[in-house]
């Protein structure tokens, strides 16, 4: 199943590449297919091991289109955290064991239009994270400890934690994540798919030498959205990511109305000219131009039960305007 028609994404660890040329890695992930790539910080304190820092990040960040990735692993990430805001992090996840306060670095995150997240380890129940769920947009669920890179899977705290997590922010009609970091590779693949996990952070397995990298990852991919498609979605093979779908169609005053409504909630929504059977533009009742109003499919669910009645009030108005004589 390839990324553009699955549900699963690989995010790649470069924490196991050769740390003297990370460009290259960076690029070889890339042409090997990942969805983005996964930063690793460690700062020696708040866990016993020292990688790189916001700097070597943004010396990285012209080398891919690709999304950056950050987990911090530190102490103070409330200290630092402008600096990888300027790296060019797409999302960054810090930890919810550190000892200072959580939501002022969330909200500075989500300030600067970024994927806020938050990490817990492996003893840390998800509890811990509840507080702050209407801010999160990823949670991380450890399936070692972390620090270093080729741990054993802790299949028992993913049972545990991954449904938890999926529950915590149920709540997201669209853009929430759940990661699973510790472990993943072709074994376990299936596993945390079949439990639920958006974003699985691949890192030794990656690294092997004479493995294909590029197949590794869509070996990983492929077997995530099996366990998915008999795990958790009745044998029925999981909507695409990219995948979108009509939502509505409606002349334009109507159509951004409902678009504006819908994006408030988070979901994004394309508006396009809606086209007959003939492949000429739609018209509505007055000479109006239809508007098709396109949004992810995954997100159709939720977004039916929650605008369902909004669109269909819009219609009822609609088929109740007068006609011009």
């Amino acid at each position: 199943m390839s990324a553009e028609t699955g549900r699963a994404r690989v995010a790649a660890s470069i924490l196991d590449a050769d740390l003297s040329n990370l460009a290259y890695a960076v690029r070889r992930v890339e042409k090997a297919g990942a969805d983005r790539i996964h930063l690793d910080v460690m700062d020696g304190h708040f866990v016993p091991n020292l990688t790189f820092g916001a700097k070597t990040i943004k010396h990285l960040r012209p080398r891919t289109e690709l999304p950056f990735d950050a987990h911090l692993m530190i102490s103070e990430p409330g200290r630092y955290i402008d600096e990888y805001l300027d790296a060019g992090c797409d999302s960054i996840t810090f930890h919810v064991e550190i000892e200072e306060p959580i939501e002022p670095t969330l909200r500075r995150i989500r300030a600067a239009g970024r994927a806020a997240g938050l990490a817990v380890k492996p003893a840390t129940p998800l509890s811990a994270v509840a507080p702050f769920r209407e801010l999160l947009d990823i949670v991380m669920v450890m399936t070692v400890e972390p620090g270093f890179g080729g741990q054993s899977f802790m299949a028992d705290v993913a049972r545990r934690k991954i449904p938890l997590a999926r529950e915590l922010l149920a709540h997201k009609l669209y853009g929430a994540e759940i990661h699973v970091d510790g472990g993943v590779h072709r074994e376990t693949a299936e596993i945390v798919g079949g439990l639920g996990a958006d974003i699985l952070v691949v890192g030794s397995a990656l690294w092997i030498e004479g493995h294909d990298m590029g197949r590794e990852i869509r070996l990983i991919r492929a077997l995530a959205d099996e366990g998915y498609q008999h795990q958790l979605n009745g044998g029925v093979p999981p909507i695409p990511r990219d995948k979108m779908v009509t939502f509505a169609t409606l002349p334009r005053p109507q159509a951004k109305r409902l678009q504006a409504e819908i994006e408030a909630a988070g979901v994004p929504v394309l508006l396009f000219r809606a086209r007959d059977d003939m492949g000429d533009e739609a018209v509505a009742p007055g000479g109006k131009t239809h508007w098709d109003l396109l949004l992810p499919a995954s997100a159709e669910a939720g977004v039916a039960a929650r605008f369902g009645e909004r669109r269909a009030t819009l219609e009822r108005e609609l088929a109740a305007a007068p006609r011009p004589a």
